[in-house]
């Protein structure tokens, strides 16, 4: 199985670097390349590539501008928006997103090292986790991939499945924690932003007698506009976390791109959160799983978890300690997963009380904790 994709940048010394490294991939054919959004759109139309790579800034027609069109005439396309790391880029993206694009990729800043060739493997993963790869195939290939070029050169439609037969309700008046919820955890990755809108557009008044604490697989800007939109959604108080703030009920904190987010206890019983820049965990920092397994700490049979969309299998070792300590797990189904990869490993290792489409999440919730007062 390969993946089509189409690479839309105007310089082509990217589109020649970006070329060389995704063709070294085994299961990644390059469809054709763009220098500009008119000439996307075109090509699009005749190509319908399964993945389109979309940079933001381009002479003739932006990225942004190009994106509706794109969606229009090849709707079975997922779009990645790429683009330098700037605030500005950062807010395009997020609006992109909520456009219909399907992810985002913040290009490198360096020339040479460990940075060019991290966006290249992530890149590839996402190509491969868009196009539909199993994840073992996408951890092989991945890891086989020849050396990158070092040189450098910044709400989605729904996956076209039919309804997944491994939703999971809860029976008529089972609880998630039978002895009541005092905090949430919310993990997600590929598609996660738009999941959090939804989620939390669908939580607006509920929910103020916990605290929510939220990972989101980004890099820094991303999470700090990510907060603000959770805000409005929300209507209420949502912010990056902040080491040594007391996280307080009806807020909702979110790890800080590059940056895990860990809590624990004071001397006066407050729940503390710390920042720290410790090793990636699977990929990734911020991690879901160095979260959880603070939090399950502190909270035990008191903490509920649900695991948005998202690639890879981070959250389902942080999803094992809470289980272990009577906490609960929901996972998002696959239907309705933009990539079945994290919620499929918490469900897989049976480790889920409910595996429900996303729509079905939130009012499962209020139901179970709203009526705690």
């Amino acid at each position: 199985m390969t993946v089509s994709v189409l690479l839309v940048d105007d310089s082509a010394i990217i589109r020649g670097l970006m070329n060389k490294a995704l063709t070294a991939n085994p299961h990644i054919t390059i469809a054709g390349s763009a220098s500009n959004g008119q000439q996307a759109i075109s090509l699009a139309k005749e190509l319908q590539p399964q993945i389109i790579v979309l940079d933001i800034e381009m002479p003739v027609m932006d990225g942004i501008t190009a994106l509706p069109e794109l969606i229009r005439i090849s709707p079975n396309s997922k779009i990645i928006m790429s683009s330098t790391l700037t605030l500005r880029n950062a807010s395009i993206s997020m609006q992109a997103l909520s456009l219909g694009a399907t992810d985002y990729l913040a290009k490198p800043t360096a020339k040479f090292g460990n940075e060019v060739e991290g966006f290249y493997r992530e890149l590839i993963t996402k190509i491969l986790a868009l196009g539909g790869l199993p994840q073992s195939s996408i951890n092989d290939t991945v890891t086989a991939t020849p050396a990158m070029p070092t040189q450098y050169i910044p709400a989605p439609r729904p996956p076209n499945r039919e309804p997944a037969a491994n939703v999971v309700k809860l029976m008529a008046g089972e609880l998630l924690n039978p002895s009541g919820i005092r905090a949430l955890a919310i993990a997600s990755s590929t598609g996660g932003p738009q999941a959090l809108m939804t989620l939390f557009g669908q939580l607006k008044g509920h929910l103020k007698n916990i605290p929510i604490f939220v990972t989101q697989h980004m890099p820094p800007t991303f999470t700090t506009l990510l907060a603000d939109q959770i805000t409005k959604s929300a209507g209420r108080p949502c912010t990056e976390g902040k080491s040594n703030e007391v996280a307080l009920a009806g807020h909702t904190y979110i790890a800080p791109g590059d940056f895990h987010m860990v809590m624990t206890k004071n001397g006066m019983n407050d729940v503390i959160i710390n920042l720290n820049k410790n090793p990636q965990e699977n990929f990734c920092r911020p991690a879901a799983d160095p979260m959880l397994r603070s939090l399950s700490a502190i909270y035990g049979q008191h903490l509920a978890v649900v695991v948005l969309t998202g690639m890879g299998q981070d959250g389902m070792e942080g999803a094992k300690d809470v289980v272990k300590n009577g906490g609960s797990v929901i996972a998002q189904d696959e239907a309705t997963s933009v990539v079945y990869g994290m919620p499929k490993a918490v469900a897989e290792n049976h480790l889920c009380k409910a595996i429900l489409p996303l729509n079905d999440i939130a009012p499962l919730l209020v139901r179970q904790i709203d009526r705690q007062g």
